[in-house]
């Protein structure tokens, strides 16, 4: 149900090991496409440690903010999986174990002939008043309490995730995005180019310069929801390219 209304949501990551850099993170790009094709724009991403207090600031500030907040990472068996702990903190509710989740991971586990530990257990809990998000690839469940949203920080896994929570999400207008690329230098256009954004203030414009063997180049990537409005303004950054000796190349988003 599309409407004139903004939705914007945050991505919070959790996990040392994406700021060690012994992990990359591979969940940004498909969450953003998905909430785009949703009409939710991805306004933040922030990354901080399994450290509680780190957690709990930063969800607490982008809850606050945003329509939608999604965390990944966190929720797994082991001392460092402290998400789970940290949402309750920070919406002063009690962490219990969840009697479906539970049951959830007990016919998982005795379909495998694995042993439902102690610590296997841990990700059965989940905050007083939450939502449990369904996880069809390992059974263990995330879980939404109001706009936040928890998944498990393993790419294959989350994407199941939040297949099963879309439905939940409410959005606009998706974005529409154009590229135009050409052989020019940033530095020539750039002028030109905040011209054109002064004119067309509604429209996102970025400039994205690079530089390959055959040297530096430059993509206008322009986003609005109405493709009347884009195409205007991509037109002008077209003639902007051609006026300055480029050619302008249309580009796959």
């Amino acid at each position: 149900m599309a409407d004139n209304k903004t939705y914007t949501a945050a991505l919070l990551i959790i996990g040392n090991e994406i700021l060690s850099g012994r992990t990359t993170d591979a969940n940004v790009p498909y969450i953003a496409g998905r909430l785009n094709a949703l009409g939710i724009r991805l306004s933040e991403v922030r990354v901080v440690p399994d450290v509680e207090a780190e957690i709990v600031d930063a969800l607490n500030a982008l809850r606050a903010r945003y329509t939608y907040v999604f965390t990944t990472g966190g929720i797994g068996p082991t001392h460092d999986d402290i998400t789970a702990d940290c949402v309750a903190k920070a919406f002063g509710v009690a962490l219990v174990e969840d009697a479906e989740a539970r049951r959830r991971l007990e016919e998982r586990y005795a379909e495998t002939g694995i042993e439902l530990n102690e610590a296997r257990l841990r990700m059965a809990r989940a905050p007083v008043g939450a939502v449990l998000i369904d996880n069809p690839v390992s059974a263990a469940p995330g879980f939404q309490i109001e706009n936040v949203f928890v998944m498990a920080g393993v790419p294959k896994i989350m994407q199941a995730m939040f297949e099963s929570l879309r439905e939940r999400l409410v959005g606009g207008d998706p974005l529409i995005s154009r590229s135009i690329a050409s052989r020019l230098p940033e530095g020539m256009i750039a002028q030109g180019l905040g011209e054109i954004q002064a004119r067309h203030q509604g429209v996102d414009i970025g400039s994205y310069p690079s530089y390959s063997s055959a040297g530096f180049g430059v993509a206008v990537v322009l986003r609005h929801t109405d493709r009347a409005v884009l195409n205007a303004a991509a037109r002008d950054v077209i003639a902007l390219i051609r006026d300055m000796g480029g050619e302008p190349a249309e580009q796959e988003m």
